[in-house]
């Protein structure tokens, strides 16, 4: 089958497009067959015939890619990859290529959302007033409970990447002060931006953000000891990996009120089960995993898949084209 006439196959498309972008970018390279969910079991025979695979959370391991001869390309509609084989894929000469970047001011501004919902409890008060509570005050206001500035406080953030980056400016632009532990301050050094060691981080921060990818060396980084370092008005927010926090030492903390709040729009595991431990935790808000979600910034991504795409087919199936990926490349 000639890589100008590629046959394109959409194993998972429900979460970047549930309905509101157009693919007819997409079919423009070529016959294009798109499926909203693929169980497990039908992923092979959908993809049989396929030159290009987008996917976003499918998983394909070495046992499907060996039954799927056609295929050269995997576009993953996602920053993370960790659902390929990659030394598979690359034995069997299929290239891999992710997208990054396109939810770097989404994620940003969702961080504040929760913030902002721990510190002024917007949609409490909101609720409150609806149900008549204003009408029967003494008084022309109100408060359900203590409200925060954030002039002044010291914002933390775990991964100073283009996320953590973005969330640093925001900070700044509330009146925080900003500290960050990275791996790499020398590169990533932001006017305004002190790094410091992780106890320091822990210790100093009214409020911590994490940023960095999850790996066998920081997974469970929230932990009982390093959150009992921090101070009991801080807040923790989440939205980078689930499995950076251990849940349970996260419930201790907040419901012993070792810890303020937290916001969560990651869990360790997603969906997560009916009888998740951090459901009805006092001062614990959880988003399902859509900081990312914005219609933007899903419109760059299906923008950065397309560029990957034609970037590929420019290569004539080899995948350098001389144009780089807007992402990695195996």
């Amino acid at each position: 089958m000639s890589i100008s006439s590629p046959q394109i196959v959409v194993l998972d498309s429900y979460t970047l497009n549930p309905g509101d972008l157009s693919w007819e970018a997409l079919r423009a390279f070529g016959p294009t067959i798109i499926y909203e969910h693929s169980t497990p079991d039908e992923i092979v025979p959908r993809a049989k015939e396929a030159t290009i695979l987008l996917v976003n959370k499918v998983e394909m391991d070495a046992t499907k890619l060996r039954q799927l001869p056609n295929l050269q390309l995997i576009a993953v509609t996602a920053t993370g990859y960790n659902n390929i084989d990659l030394v598979a894929a690359a034995e069997q000469g299929v290239v891999v290529c992710n997208a990054v970047g396109y939810g770097t001011g989404s994620v940003a501004q969702h961080v504040f959302a929760l913030l902002l919902e721990l510190t002024n409890r917007v949609g409490a008060h909101s609720a409150s007033v609806h149900q008549g509570d204003w009408s029967k005050q003494r008084d022309f206001m109100y408060t359900l409970h203590p409200i925060e500035e954030l002039v002044g406080k010291t914002m933390g953030i775990y991964g100073f990447g283009r996320i953590g980056q973005a969330v640093g400016r925001i900070a700044q632009a509330f009146g925080m002060e900003v500290i960050a532990h990275h791996k790499h301050p020398e590169r990533d050094a932001q006017p305004g931006v002190r790094f410091v060691d992780l106890p320091s981080l822990f210790r100093e921060s009214d409020v911590l953000s994490l940023h960095a990818p999850l790996t066998t060396q920081n997974a469970g980084i929230i932990n009982a000891s390093n959150l009992a370092l921090m101070k009991p008005s801080a807040y923790l927010i989440n939205t980078g990996r689930g499995g950076l926090v251990e849940e349970l030492a996260l419930k201790a903390a907040l419901e012993s009120g070792q810890l303020a709040g937290a916001g969560l729009d990651v869990l360790s595991s997603e969906p997560p089960p009916t009888d998740h431990p951090l459901y009805g935790v006092p001062n614990c808000i959880i988003t399902p995993h859509n900081a990312w979600a914005s219609r933007a910034a899903r419109q760059r991504l299906l923008d950065i898949v397309l560029e990957n795409i034609a970037s590929f087919l420019r290569g004539g199936g080899d995948g350098l084209g001389g144009e780089e990926f807007k992402g990695l490349r195996v």
